[in-house]
């Protein structure tokens, strides 16, 4: 891989920084204690062509890539992570693309760019957790409909999306867990889906997250999303081999972010006559973060890179997800530590940096999952 970038992503990497300094610090406070979405924000974004960059341009979208997603990503969440989340309105977006039918793709790719629709993935429950092959969320085909009865947790965009592509079992009686579930795309607004908005969340409370629950929710057949039943699981993992970069790099522009202020603070703060920034012990932290944020830049440019050139490495991908939550905690920790009391007061935005880091390490399979898949890709299954 040629670790430069072209000239092109470096402009789309300049125009979202501009973007989000520009745009991100009028709302990113309100927005963290109102625990609110930046919906005029997300329009604007979507208007400036940073959303759903790697969609088809048949189908609305830049027809960029995954590395141009993660390079945005970066950007945005390096001014405020929880604005950033306007970028993960697309979330799902990638079970049809990659799993959908043509209709599919054509139906409902073409509004997320736009801005006219927002959609998410409904993976997660209550009892499940990490382990996706026990989804319990049944839907059983009654006269020519799918009837959808569960609940999900923890579902990003679950009070503001207009449709949600949801894990269910379809084929209970099959022996093998993972053939058991299938991806259904449900519409918001049906009878009997019910979105409760989670509050009072540590960081990143400018992201909707919301408990859902299905009760008798019909919908048509069609809404399937793939040719046939059983693959679900297969496809999860499809998906997550591509959402897991943008995590990854999302703890890269935290970390960045906090170095950036912690370099600027380190020059205006004056301890025993000399800016704290003249002391070797607050050098030796900052050539740290510096070098820990570059490393975990380059795992997740590279998987990205890999990934658009058709070279799935779950392995690599898995250390990306995993190292960028690493990084992003660790780096936080030391800006916090070098800003003293400031860096534990909101109105520095510092603490927020703090709270934001950690999701990180949790989102998209915990930091114990990802070195569960880099063990067993290294042993061998």
């Amino acid at each position: 891989m040629d670790f430069e970038l072209t000239d092109e992503q470096k402009d789309i990497q300049k125009a979202a920084r501009e973007f989000a300094e520009k745009t991100f610090p009028e709302v990113a406070e309100e927005c963290d204690l109102n625990e609110a979405f930046p919906m005029e924000l997300w329009k604007k974004a979507c208007d400036l062509g940073f959303v759903g960059v790697f969609i088809d341009e048949a189908y609305g979208g830049a027809g960029l890539g995954f590395l141009e997603h993660a390079l945005i990503t970066e950007e945005f969440s390096r001014v405020d992570a929880g604005c950033g989340a306007i970028l993960t309105t697309t979330l799902g977006s990638e079970f049809i693309l990659f799993s959908g039918r043509e209709e599919q793709k054509k139906k409902y790719l073409p509004l997320l760019p736009k801005g006219e629709a927002i959609m998410g993935l409904a993976i997660t429950e209550p009892d499940a957790g990490s382990d996706v092959a026990s989804v319990s969320t049944v839907a059983q085909k009654v006269n020519g409909h799918y009837v959808i009865n569960g609940s999900k947790i923890f579902i990003t965009n679950g009070s503001i999306a207009d449709y949600l592509v949801v894990l269910c079992v379809t084929n209970e009686g099959e022996k093998i867990k993972s053939k058991r579930h299938s991806p259904i795309l449900i519409e918001t607004n049906r009878e009997g889906f019910e979105a409760n908005k989670l509050k009072r969340k540590l960081g990143m409370r400018a992201s909707d997250t919301a408990e859902i629950n299905f009760s008798e929710v019909k919908v048509p057949l069609e809404n399937l999303v793939g040719e046939e039943e059983g693959e679900g699981f297969y496809q999860l993992m499809t998906v997550f081999n591509h959402t897991r970069i943008a995590v990854a790099i999302s703890g890269v522009g935290i970390a960045q972010g906090g170095l950036d202020k912690a370099i600027q603070y380190s020059k205006q703060r004056r301890q025993f006559g000399s800016p704290i920034s003249s002391f070797q012990g607050i050098q030796f932290k900052l050539a740290e973060m510096a070098s820990l944020i570059e490393a975990a830049r380059a795992l997740c440019h590279r998987a990205a890179w890999m990934v658009d050139h058709g070279r799935i490495d779950p392995k690599l991908i898995s250390m990306a997800k995993w190292f960028g939550g690493e990084v992003a905690v660790k780096v936080i920790d030391e800006v916090v530590q070098i800003h003293g009391g400031y860096g534990y007061l909101g109105e520095y935005g510092i603490e927020r940096l703090y709270r934001d880091a950690k999701l990180v390490e949790i989102v998209e399979g915990t930091k114990e999952i990802e070195k569960v898949i880099i063990a067993r890709e290294l042993l061998g299954r």
